[in-house]
């Protein structure tokens, strides 16, 4: 009996030296992947990396790892145009099916999805403010942007006959979309700007706008769009997703 205690004392002993070596190796992976996230994606302070599923050593031992959740607080996403780029707040994503290289000097997921916020105020600097001639002495611009509920985004135009001295601001209600990498918002009705009839499409150039999204993270892409209280919600998804390397 003396013999057996032992040995399950032992048993547990060492069962307790492999979890701390367990969660030491992981703590120090995390931060491996973290710094190498960093300078991969040119971030500007290192991301939240938290590797799922235990033990971590069997898994390294295997050469791949379960799940991989990444956060970035704050991505600054190419547009497409030479210097500019649109800031993409709360990046989360959870990366499945993590392989790595013998050399553990890359990582690749098989599939990734994720979420993340782009600010009204954001998305204010890609819509049209400066007043624009629509018709004949009426000009329109586009003011602000919040939640309109149901999905929608509120689009505030302000429209001027300066004729008349006559200034109004009226909401217009917007469906988002996601086409070919690009945050799409197309006005459901038109507002009246003034007395007489202006052209749909005159007004849609105020309306109407798009924000490109490129070179996200790993080379994840946009999948689907939806207004909130605080922005623009972003679905993303990928294959192949790069991590490092």
């Amino acid at each position: 009996m003396r013999a057996l205690r032992i040995i399950l004392i032992l048993v547990v002993v060492l069962g307790g030296l492999f979890v701390i070596a367990d969660r030491v190796a992981v703590h120090f992976a995390e931060g491996e992947a973290a710094d190498k996230l960093k300078a991969t994606e040119n971030l500007a302070s290192a991301p939240d990396v938290d590797i799922k599923g235990f033990p971590f050593l069997t898994q390294v031992a295997g050469g791949s790892l379960d799940d991989v959740e990444v956060g970035i607080k704050d991505y600054q996403a190419a547009t497409g145009k030479a210097g500019q780029t649109v800031r993409i707040d709360d990046l989360k994503a959870d990366m499945k099916g993590v392989s790595f290289s013998g050399d553990y000097s890359s990582a690749t997921a098989a599939d990734a999805t994720g979420t993340a916020t782009i600010s009204y105020a954001e998305l204010l600097k890609t819509a049209d403010s400066r007043p624009t001639e629509v018709a004949p002495g009426i000009t329109a611009r586009i003011v602000g942007l919040s939640d309109g509920g149901n999905g929608k985004i509120k689009v505030m135009v302000e429209g001027t006959v300066s004729s008349l001295g006559i200034k109004q601001t009226v909401p217009v209600l917007s469906t988002v979309t996601v086409e070919h990498d690009k945050v799409q918002v197309h006005a459901d009705s038109l507002p009246r700007l003034g007395p007489a009839a202006i052209a749909e499409n005159r007004v849609r150039e105020i309306t109407d706008f798009q924000q490109a999204i490129d070179r996200l993270p790993g080379g994840i892409k946009l999948d689907k769009v939806q207004a909130v209280k605080n922005g623009v919600e972003i679905t993303v998804k990928g294959s192949d997703v790069r991590l490092a390397g």
